[in-house]
């Protein structure tokens, strides 16, 4: 199998030719999101990202086994202390429901969301909930090679002894001075050797929900150690690509190398991938900073920065517009742009039955295909790789007003090369069917809810109850506001 592909590897600070551990398998893992509300515009790029990843490898050739978790417990409000409240059980408590309740509730919204953009669903998706006994058997081994210690009935990671035989922050570039005098203050405060030092497992609290026994305490695990034991558990003790955003550089995944080199005695990843942040007005798109727009307010238009609606493949296109190691600022003009870019690439497609081949050809679609392969091979360079696609709009437009000429072959080739890098690897797909579905199912509503309106003007419930039971049977459901009803699929 020859392999071109280059990938940059956050740990050596480099493009690395990619060479897997165990050919023709490739294992990657990738830090999913933690579901205690809506998936936003932030959480589409490393979902479609890493999708990018899968669907190029395995047009490669190889088997590829893609693990990207759900964090369901463990992730606290201060990431990088390890400390607060957990960002699930809060929102439990303030919508007075079960934690699991609420983790059901966003898992369903994200694979939604994940649907509409097209992306592959992975091998695995692992819960943290689901895998409390790999944890406490992972802090076991920590324990005993005298890299964690229990404090009260909670257990820490010891990072100074860690960094008299490894070094903490080499991910990162984050030095244990740096940490130690940044910390120095909380020093005392709490039951850890060292402030810096984070939590393997946590004791609960009397009124904490999510708690599990264990040799230590009844308590929860830590947030860094569930992908550690996750991914050992599915890809092995060494695996090829651990991936995710680049805020998780630090502290999660750093603390993910220290544990399970600890654990392990050496290291498990062989190549880091980090996606770069989606920005708004220069500040990173985030929940904990409250300037997000969810994926449904994009579909919808539904929110005050926007201007219009965005369809999932205009967002997907936008995504791919950019290197993923580069950042992407928000702004409805880059959207529209997207948009219409987007649409210019459908139609081209859409025109390729429409030409019609002669007995020789002005174009070489074999030169454009190596040059869409050497901009993926090139660290996924999908900016690169749609400037080259765009060549083969311009050729189509080309041939249909006739300056430039396809015989057959040419236009089999050409074909071939939209289907494969535009729907295959890029996982774009036509949406003017299922808009245009979307548009009659929008305008059928309408006239069915102004009938009801009107029914109930002339105080004719039976027909107004009639209208609202036949909905509801097939699927519908209406609610009756002030400004008149609206109506949602059950």
């Amino acid at each position: 199998m020859q392999n071109n592909l280059f990938i940059y590897n956050t740990l050596s600070k480099k493009k690395e030719l990619f060479i897997p551990i165990h050919l023709p398998f490739v294992g990657i893992y990738v830090c999913g999101p933690t579901v205690y509300s809506h998936a936003h515009l932030g959480h589409a790029r490393p979902a479609i990202t890493f999708d990018l990843l899968f669907r190029y490898l395995t047009h490669l050739g190889y088997k590829v086994r893609y693990v990207r978790n759900i964090t369901d417990v463990g992730h606290l409000e201060n990431e990088t202390l390890g400390e607060g409240e957990d960002r699930i059980e809060k929102k439990a408590r303030q919508e007075q429901i079960e934690p699991m309740e609420v983790v059901q509730k966003y898992v369903n919204t994200y694979h939604k969301n994940m649907d509409q953009l097209n992306t592959l669903s992975p091998s695995i998706e692992p819960r943290a909930s689901g895998h409390i006994i790999e944890q406490i058997e992972l802090i076991k081994v920590l324990i005993k090679s005298g890299y964690a210690y229990e404090s009260n009935g909670s257990v820490y990671f010891d990072i100074l002894k860690y960094n008299q035989k490894y070094q903490y922050g080499k991910l990162s570039g984050r030095v244990l001075d740096d940490l130690i005098s940044n910390t120095r203050d909380i020093e005392g405060r709490d039951e850890k050797r060292n402030p810096f030092d984070f939590a393997v497992w946590k004791k609960a609290s009397p009124e904490h929900l999510m708690r599990w026994p264990s040799p230590w305490s009844d308590g929860f695990p830590g947030w860094h150690l569930e992908c550690s034991a996750m991914s050992i558990k599915y890809l092995g003790e060494e695996f090829d690509i651990h991936g995710g955003g680049m805020d998780l550089m630090f502290p999660h995944h750093e603390c993910e190398i220290a544990q399970s080199t600890a654990a392990l005695g050496k290291e498990t990843v062989h190549y880091w991938m980090h996606n770069n942040m989606i920005t708004i007005n220069g500040q990173k798109m985030a929940r904990s900073l409250g300037n997000f727009i969810t994926l449904d307010q994009l579909f919808t238009g539904d929110h005050p920065l926007l201007v219009q609606a965005y369809s999932p493949m205009t967002i997907r296109f936008f995504i791919l517009q950019a290197h993923y190691r580069s950042t992407i600022d928000f702004s409805n003009e880059a959207l529209q742009a997207a948009e219409k870019g987007f649409q210019k690439l459908m139609k081209a497609v859409e025109s390729l039955d429409k030409l019609k081949p002669s007995d020789n050809s002005t174009i070489d679609v074999i030169k454009l295909k190596e040059k869409c392969y050497e901009a993926l091979d090139d660290d996924l360079n999908s900016p690169m790789l749609l400037s080259h696609l765009f060549e083969g709009v311009r050729i189509v437009n080309s041939v249909i007003d006739g300056t430039e000429k396809i015989d057959v072959p040419g236009h089999e080739s050409l074909k071939a090369l939209f289907s494969t890098f535009v729907f295959e690897i890029l996982g774009l797909k036509d949406e003017s069917a299922s808009i245009g579905n979307e548009k009659l199912t929008g305008d059928l509503m309408k006239i069915i809810i102004d009938l009801r309106q009107a029914a109930k003007n002339n105080k004719d419930w039976p027909t107004s109850d009639k209208i609202r039971t036949e909905l509801k049977s097939a699927g519908v459901v209406l609610k009756d506001l002030k400004e008149g009803a609206e109506w949602e699929r059950e």
